[in-house]
């Protein structure tokens, strides 16, 4: 078991610092060439406001299963991917 240096923003979360070594794994970071520009905040909302800019609006299609499954996502902000 190892105690990790939490943010702040995450114990405010009530997130145990504590976790198992078979939950820990070596940091590989983004890969910039394959997803530029992308922020933490895309992923995650660790903030108590709604990050209404990358909600989900609607799922438009999907193909596949399983793994080979694929989403056509509409976002709130009127992307698609």
């Amino acid at each position: 078991t190892f105690k990790i240096d939490l943010p702040s923003a995450l114990k405010a979360r009530g997130i145990h610092p504590m976790f198992h070594t078979s939950l820990l794994r070596i940091h590989v970071p983004n890969d910039d060439r394959r997803f530029p520009g992308r922020l933490a905040g895309q992923a995650f909302n660790l903030s108590e406001e709604p990050m209404d800019e990358w909600d989900v609006r609607e799922v438009a299609a999907h193909s596949g299963t399983r793994k080979d499954a694929i989403f056509k996502v509409v976002w709130k902000a009127g992307d698609h991917t």
